[in-house]
This record gives structure tokens, C-alpha cells and sequence, in this order.
């Protein structure tokens, strides 16, 4: 492969991205409030193990975080497929600017208690968890069928730099201001990608024939998203098995890498920074990647997904050996290629096969059953990594990796059967319509 031309080819399609004024604005807003939510992440932990001294109760911040998108992500769908999106996304970081405010301020005054603190975080995960689906419910509107996993990537490199950027950001600015007023910084973020959302012209499509009651309509709607991804469309539901399960070791492999990079790799502070920044860098050429890759139709995308996995999954049982920290750095990077590849191409497949009057509904269902799994997955490696060491975790996470590489590869078959009974029937909906 030549470097050059595939950085020149991925430079192109990104600049005829940006192009387009809606998706240059929504890109600047995801960048800057991805920033924020970098320096939150690390100033929200400092402030409350400063606060209350316990790593316990600096834990339970992850678990409120959690939360919501699990329980709530698909009746949040039913809510976003019915309004804006672009007010939608507007009003959510409007509530978590005047929600981050809250908590230095009411510091300050000394008002500010344990349950208050934890009531305020579960509430700005609760209007959190709700931007995903709207987000990814917004992109088909905006670009090309054609052009979904390269705007899906943009969107991704965002959140990428937010993961660079945030955290060293905001250990300087605890030192110079403190943590609680970090969160200030973190507040304009949001504010700032609100006010960004204004000139964005997303498309809505009115829902006609509701004459039902508001609740009995609303159980509906919830009833329509279950049945299409489970029912309807069994594709996305094969994707949603895959990505879950890859989930549970890559999120287990973010969380455990101090861990793994002290027992394992035996580096210190310095050293775990490089490992950081060597997996945010192999995510950041990921999106490189993808915005070269053709519109392939989704079992081929699945049997990329399928490589991706395998990939990542050896890369981190490779990475039992000792390494030096340059060569455990460059398969870290590998690592996080992989991780990179699988949102993009999964959201892109769900964008292109979902009616986009369903699209908050099914994202919703989809970010619920990939929460899982992850939650699971950090629970059972945490453990098993406390209980045997952080090598039996890794070596956990490799062997996930390759199970859903293999699980993939085993469903591939079902897909192509799968696809073209979906196209069958799509041909015969046509034929109907133009007689």
C-alpha cells in the first residue's frame, strides 16, 4: 500500500467532507466538546478521590456514567426519532453547560454534599447518553449513502483528539486552578458546541398518523425499534452480536492498561503516557483509513470487521512478551487500528440499512446491548486481573478479540443468505409499487 497516495486520497474525501457547511460546523462542535469532555474526565475522578479520599467512592462516578445509556438508551430513542435532532443536540449541551456549572459553584459555596454530587453526574449522564443516538441519527441526513463511513470516521477522529488532548490538558489545569474549576472549562466546551449547532441544517421528517395516546404511542414506537432490528432486519442484529462482543474486550484493554503497562510492560508514568498516546494515535489512522475505503456492501464489511478483530485481538496476546517500550508502543497502535475500524464501518452499516424515522430507536438499542458488554467486560477483567494478575486479563482480551473475529467469520454465510433475502424482498416491494 502506498502511504502517500492513501493520506492524499483520505486528505481529499475529508476536505469534500468539510466542504459541505452543516457537517464542518457539527464536526467543529464534536471537536470542541470532545475536548471538554477529555478535561472533565480526568478533573471529575481528581475532584471527587481529593474530595472524599476513597478510590471506592471515585468508582461509583464511572458506574453513574454507565448507567443511563444502559437502562435508558432505547426509550431515549423513541423521544429523539420524534423532534429535532439539531434541537435535540442543542438543548443537551445547553443542560450539561448549566449541570457542570453546578458542581464548582455549589462547591464554593459549600453546599456541595456526596449524594448532590452523585445525583448531579447521574443526571448529566442521563442527557449524555442521548447525543450518541441523536448524532448518529443526524449523519444520513446530512451525506451521501456513499459517504456514511467517511463522515462516521470525521466524526470518530473528534472524539479521538478530545481522548489526546483532554487529559493533558487538564492535568495542567488542575495544578494552575484546580479540579472543580476545570469543570468550568468543561461547561464552555459545551457551550461553545451548542452554540455551533446553530447554523446546522438537519432535515426532519414529520411522522404522520399518530392519533393514539401519547404513552400508548410512545410503546409503540418502542415495540417498531425492537421489531425491526430483531425481527426485520436480523443483519443489524448479527452486527450488534459482533460489536458487542468485541466491546468487551476493548473497553476492558482502555481501562486496564495503567495495569498492564506496570505489571506487564513494567513502565512508569512516562512510559504509560506513550502507551496512551500510541493507542489514540492508532485510532486517529484508522479514521485515515477508513475514508479510503469504497462503499463495500455489509457482509464484506463484516469480514473486514472479522480481520480487524483478529488483528487486535493477536496484537494483544503478542503483547505478553517483553517488549521494549517502542516495539509495546507500535502494537498498542495496532491495537487501537482495530478498535478505530469497528464503530465507523458498524454505525455506517446501521445508517444505511435503517429508515431514518427509526434511526435514534435503533442506535438506542444498539449502544444499549454494546454498553453491556463492556460493563461486563470491565467488570470480569478488573476482577480477574486483581484475583490472578494482569496477564490472565490480557491474555482474556486476546482471546475475545479472536472470538469475535471467529464469531464473525462463522455468521458470514448467514449474512450473504441474510442479504439476499433482504434484497429479494426489496425488489419485490419495487415491482409492486411500479405496477
Amino acid at each position: 500500500m502506498n502511504i502517500s497516495k492513501v493520506v492524499t486520497e483520505s486528505a481529499t474525501k475529508w476536505r469534500r467532507l468539510l466542504k459541505d457547511t452543516n457537517v464542518r460546523w457539527l464536526f467543529a462542535g464534536q471537536l470542541i466538546s470532545q475536548i471538554g469532555e477529555g478535561l472533565s474526565k480526568v478533573a471529575l475522578l481528581w475532584f471527587v478521590y481529593n474530595t472524599t479520599e476513597s478510590a471506592l467512592k471515585m468508582t461509583l462516578v464511572g458506574v453513574l456514567q454507565t448507567v443511563p445509556p444502559l437502562v435508558f438508551g432505547p426509550f431515549a430513542g423513541v423521544l429523539l426519532d420524534r423532534v429535532s435532532k439539531r434541537m435535540a443536540m442543542i438543548v443537551i449541551d445547553v443542560a450539561r453547560t448549566g449541570l457542570l456549572i453546578l458542581i464548582p459553584a455549589l462547591y464554593a459555596l459549600g453546599h456541595l454534599s456526596l449524594p448532590w454530587l452523585y445525583t448531579l453526574i447521574f443526571v448529566i449522564a442521563m442527557f449524555s447518553m442521548a447525543f450518541g443516538p441523536a448524532l448518529n441519527a443526524s449523519l444520513p441526513r446530512l451525506v451521501k449513502k456513499e459517504q456514511l463511513v467517511g463522515v462516521n470516521a470525521l466524526m470518530q477522529s473528534a472524539l479521538t483528539v478530545g481522548q489526546l488532548m483532554g487529559p493533558a490538558v487538564s492535568g495542567i489545569l488542575i495544578a494552575a486552578i484546580g479540579a472543580q474549576n476545570v469543570l468550568y472549562v468543561n461547561a464552555g466546551a459545551f457551550l461553545v458546541s451548542a452554540v455551533m449547532k446553530i447554523p446546522v441544517r438537519i432535515p426532519h421528517i414529520e411522522r404522520a398518523g399518530r392519533r393514539q395516546g401519547a404513552w400508548v404511542q410512545a410503546v409503540k414506537d418502542f415495540r417498531d425499534g425492537l421489531r425491526f432490528m430483531f425481527v426485520k432486519q436480523r443483519l443489524l442484529l448479527l452486527l450488534m452480536v459482533m460489536a458487542s462482543i468485541f466491546s468487551f474486550g476493548s473497553q476492558g484493554f482502555v481501562y486496564l492498561l495503567p495495569m498492564i503497562g506496570d505489571q506487564i510492560l513494567h513502565v512508569g508514568s512516562v512510559g504509560l503516557g506513550w502507551l496512551w498516546s500510541s493507542l489514540s494515535i492508532g485510532i486517529l489512522l484508522a479514521t485515515v483509513l477508513l475514508v479510503v475505503i469504497k462503499g463495500h456492501e455489509i457482509c464484506r464489511r463484516m469480514l473486514l470487521l472479522a480481520g480487524a478483530s483478529a488483528v487486535g485481538g493477536g496484537a494483544a496476546l503478542v503483547l505478553l512478551l517483553p517488549w521494549p517500550l517502542f516495539v509495546a508502543a507500535l502494537l498498542i497502535a495496532v491495537i487501537g487500528i482495530s478498535s478505530g475500524l469497528i464503530t465507523p464501518l458498524v454505525s455506517a452499516s446501521l445508517q444505511e440499512r435503517t429508515p431514518k424515522e427509526l434511526l435514534a430507536r435503533v442506535f438506542g438499542v444498539f449502544n444499549t446491548g454494546t454498553m453491556a458488554f463492556a460493563m461486563l467486560g470491565m467488570t470480569v477483567l478488573g476482577w480477574a486481573s486483581d484475583t490472578f494478575g494482569a496477564s490472565v486479563s490480557l491474555i482474556t482480551i486476546g482471546s475475545a478479540q479472536l472470538g469475535a473475529a471467529a464469531f464473525t467469520a462463522m455468521l458470514l454465510p448467514l449474512c450473504y443468505r441474510l442479504a439476499k433475502e433482504s434484497g429479494s424482498r426489496l425488489t419485490t416491494q419495487r415491482s409492486a409499487k411500479s405496477a
